[in-house]
Protein backbone atom coordinates (compact mmCIF):
# COMPACT_ATOMS: atom_id res chain seq x y z
CA UNK A 1 0.00 0.00 0.00
CA UNK A 2 1.40 3.39 -0.99
CA UNK A 3 1.00 6.61 1.00
CA UNK A 4 -0.28 9.77 -0.64
CA UNK A 5 -0.14 13.28 0.78
CA UNK A 6 -2.88 15.66 -0.33
CA UNK A 7 -3.57 19.32 0.36
CA UNK A 8 -7.29 19.76 0.96
CA UNK A 9 -9.29 22.63 2.42
CA UNK A 10 -9.99 21.95 6.11
CA UNK A 11 -13.74 22.42 5.62
CA UNK A 12 -13.75 19.76 2.91
CA UNK A 13 -11.79 17.40 5.17
CA UNK A 14 -14.27 17.96 7.98
CA UNK A 15 -17.26 17.23 5.75
CA UNK A 16 -15.52 14.20 4.26
CA UNK A 17 -14.86 12.79 7.73
CA UNK A 18 -18.52 13.26 8.69
CA UNK A 19 -19.64 11.61 5.45
CA UNK A 20 -17.23 8.70 5.98
CA UNK A 21 -18.30 8.26 9.61
CA UNK A 22 -21.97 8.05 8.65
CA UNK A 23 -21.14 5.39 6.07
CA UNK A 24 -18.74 3.52 8.36
CA UNK A 25 -15.77 3.82 6.03
CA UNK A 26 -12.51 5.70 6.28
CA UNK A 27 -11.68 8.78 4.25
CA UNK A 28 -8.78 6.78 2.81
CA UNK A 29 -11.21 4.13 1.56
CA UNK A 30 -13.38 6.81 -0.03
CA UNK A 31 -10.40 8.44 -1.76
CA UNK A 32 -9.12 5.07 -2.96
CA UNK A 33 -12.53 4.13 -4.37
CA UNK A 34 -12.79 7.48 -6.15
CA UNK A 35 -9.30 7.25 -7.61
CA UNK A 36 -9.91 3.68 -8.75
CA UNK A 37 -13.13 4.77 -10.45
CA UNK A 38 -11.55 7.65 -12.35
CA UNK A 39 -8.19 6.04 -13.08
CA UNK A 40 -9.56 3.14 -15.09
CA UNK A 41 -13.11 3.84 -16.17
CA UNK A 42 -14.73 1.21 -18.33
CA UNK A 43 -15.50 2.97 -21.66
CA UNK A 44 -19.03 1.58 -21.98
CA UNK A 45 -19.87 2.18 -18.31
CA UNK A 46 -18.78 5.82 -18.44
CA UNK A 47 -21.08 6.68 -21.33
CA UNK A 48 -24.08 4.80 -20.00
CA UNK A 49 -23.75 4.93 -16.21
CA UNK A 50 -27.22 5.09 -14.61
CA UNK A 51 -26.44 8.31 -12.74
CA UNK A 52 -25.35 9.99 -15.96
CA UNK A 53 -28.42 8.77 -17.83
CA UNK A 54 -30.64 10.15 -15.07
CA UNK A 55 -29.28 13.70 -15.42
CA UNK A 56 -28.62 13.79 -19.17
CA UNK A 57 -30.29 16.80 -20.76
CA UNK A 58 -31.18 18.56 -17.51
CA UNK A 59 -29.12 21.66 -18.30
CA UNK A 60 -29.85 22.10 -22.00
CA UNK A 61 -30.55 25.79 -21.41
CA UNK A 62 -27.90 26.21 -18.72
CA UNK A 63 -25.50 29.13 -18.87
CA UNK A 64 -21.88 28.04 -18.41
CA UNK A 65 -20.90 31.50 -17.12
CA UNK A 66 -23.52 31.31 -14.38
CA UNK A 67 -22.32 27.84 -13.45
CA UNK A 68 -18.73 29.05 -13.22
CA UNK A 69 -19.84 31.94 -11.00
CA UNK A 70 -21.66 29.44 -8.79
CA UNK A 71 -18.55 27.25 -8.50
CA UNK A 72 -16.32 30.23 -7.77
CA UNK A 73 -18.63 31.33 -4.95
CA UNK A 74 -19.02 27.79 -3.62
CA UNK A 75 -15.29 27.08 -3.38
CA UNK A 76 -14.08 30.41 -1.97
Amino acid sequence: MAKLTLSVDSRVVSRAKQYAHLRRVSVSEMVEAYLAAVAEPHPAATASAPILRSVRGILKNGDIREYRKHLAAKYR
